[in-house]
C-alpha cells in the first residue's frame, strides 16, 4: 500500500529473488451494485517471462483480494490492438465491455475544466 490512505496497491511476482511481474490496482465503487470494485490499473510481466504463469498468478491473487474485500467486480482496460493480452483475458473467462467508451481528461484538460465557470 502506498501512504496512509493509499490510492493504489501493488502485487509483485518473483522468480526466486528476481521480480518478474507487477499488478497495480485500486478500488472503485459501483453505484449499480452498491459495492466496491477492484480496478486493475496495470499488469506487466517481463517479456522473457511471459507464458510461465506469472500473469495468471497475479490475477488469481487479485481475484482473492476482490473476493475477500467483497468486491462486486474486477475491471481493467486493454488496448484493442493487444491481441495476446485479449486472448489471455478471454481464456480466464473475462468478458469485454464493448458497449462502454472510455473518456479521459489529461492534465491540460483537467486544468481547463477546473478553471471554467
Amino acid at each position: 500500500m502506498l501512504g496512509r490512505r493509499p490510492s493504489a496497491e501493488v502485487l509483485l511476482a518473483f522468480e526466486g529473488k528476481s521480480p518478474v511481474g507487477v499488478a497495480v490496482f485500486l478500488h472503485n465503487f459501483s453505484t449499480w451494485l452498491g459495492r466496491p470494485g477492484l480496478y486493475l490499473e496495470d499488469l506487466f510481466v517481463k517479456p522473457e517471462k511471459r507464458g510461465k504463469g506469472y500473469g495468471r498468478a497475479l490475477l488469481v491473487e487479485l481475484a482473492k483480494i476482490a473476493r475477500d474485500r467483497s468486491c462486486g467486480r474486477m475491471e481493467w482496460a486493454v488496448l484493442d490492438w493487444n491481441e495476446p493480452a485479449i486472448k489471455f483475458y478471454h481464456a480466464l473467462g473475462a468478458k469485454p465491455m464493448d458497449e462502454w467508451t472510455v473518456f479521459r481528461l489529461a492534465r491540460d484538460g483537467i486544468a481547463r475544466l477546473a478553471n471554467s465557470e
